[in-house]
């Protein structure tokens, strides 16, 4: 009876054994296998380095042509028909939408857009413009500043305003009432600086602008850069640092060590 009792015992090691080096094997294949792949991944990515390059280049180039090509100067309508239709003719075409005096609202492709009643507003000032989403940048302005009645202007959300298109809205200093830059992602203090010159500012919306490091000290700020000015947008606490004393009397707790 112990015979078939140690034949057991020495069968199930070498059974294990085997086992475990079957498995050996097997990742070791896969290991291999892995290997090569990634080796002929990196073999392609070398061979084709400068077509994928000149693929990058060529498709970064395609898209600042078309952001050149959607902020080009409309001059033959200005010529033709007039500054207003020109510049409501660029935030229509950019897919936002404008107010003439004593009008409507006219949005992208609603009514009026492409009809001669359109064409009939030669004389009529625009007095709002809602740009929001658009595809505005600094050479794009051009079709917006030549509307000197312009009473309202929203930029909001606008990937490519930036400081230095901020530094160009003095042009409307004389009209502008209320501004909104809410969620432009390259508008910081130092375009917010350029703002001083719209006195006649009653409303400016500057929340969610992520390059502007302190938000609270920036609108306080702002107010008193623009006394008669509503900013909207920025609570003064938000981005200011608090020290030790400040802190504890905030919380009301103990003064950390």
């Amino acid at each position: 009876m112990a015979a078939p009792r140690a034949y057991i015992h020495l069968v199930a090691p070498l059974w294990n054994g085997g086992t475990r080096g079957i498995r050996g094997m097997s990742s070791a294949v896969a290991s291999e296998g892995n290997q090569r792949k990634w080796g002929k991944l990196l073999q392609f990515l070398a061979d084709h380095f400068y077509d994928v390059k000149a693929l990058r280049e060529y498709l970064f180039r395609k898209q600042v042509s078309k952001l050149h090509q959607k902020n080009r100067s409309f001059t033959y309508i200005k010529e033709r028909y007039g500054p207003y239709i020109a510049g409501a003719y660029f935030v229509l075409k950019q897919g936002g939408a404008v107010k003439f005096q004593g009008k409507e609202w006219m949005r992208s492709g609603g009514h009026g857009y492409s009809s001669l009643e359109f064409l009939n507003f030669q004389a009529i000032p625009v007095e709002a413009v809602d740009a929001s989403d658009c595809a505005i940048n600094y050479q794009g302005l051009d079709n917006l500043l030549a509307l000197k009645e312009l009473q309202s202007l929203s930029l909001q959300r606008c990937p490519h305003v930036d400081d230095w298109c901020l530094s160009r809205l003095y042009q409307l200093a004389d009209s502008l009432q209320e501004l909104s830059l809410a969620g432009c992602p390259q508008v910081s203090e130092r375009g917010l600086a350029c703002l001083h010159h719209l006195q006649n500012l009653r409303r400016l919306d500057i929340s969610d602008l992520p390059a502007v490091s302190s938000p609270g000290l920036t609108r306080i700020l702002v107010e008193e850069m623009l006394p008669n000015c509503e900013v909207l947008g920025a609570e003064w606490t938000e981005g200011l640092k608090l020290g030790p004393e400040e802190r504890s009397r905030d919380t009301g707790g103990p003064i950390p060590a």
